[in-house]
């Protein structure tokens, strides 16, 4: 897709701090992070979120989330912990419409009951 920020990363035509390149997927340092170590994981291929993926995509969903662990690991963050997080759709807090999973670590990640609304 020519206007996306992740296709631009991809073909190369904006630079990134990569950390993990092969045939599917891409792995670099997001630009606005929120741990110590905050990376994105992308399939190369433009998928806009996972609300698109059929079981077409299940090779292309399994490739991105063996690499979470394998760059977790190449971090040095695998053995503490991390958190994963795929966001879908604008409500889900997607901002960028090309599927990526988010990998949070390098310090304690707060618990997610911090972060959602309360109930009454």
């Amino acid at each position: 897709m020519s206007d996306c920020i992740f296709c631009k990363i991809v073909a190369g035509t904006i630079p990134s701090r990569k950390i993990y390149e092969d045939d599917q997927v891409l792995a670099f340092h997001d630009i606005q992070p929120a741990a110590p170590i905050h990376f994105l994981v992308i399939p190369k291929q433009h998928v806009a979120s996972l609300n698109d993926c059929t079981s077409e995509h299940a090779a292309l969903l399994s490739q991105v989330l063996l690499a979470v662990p394998k760059v977790a690991r190449e971090l040095g963050i695998a053995a503490d912990g991390y958190r994963t997080i795929l966001n879908t759709g604008a409500g889900g807090g997607q901002t960028v419409f090309h599927l990526h999973a988010h990998v949070l670590g390098g310090g304690v990640v707060r618990p997610m009951s911090d972060a959602l609304p309360a109930t009454n």
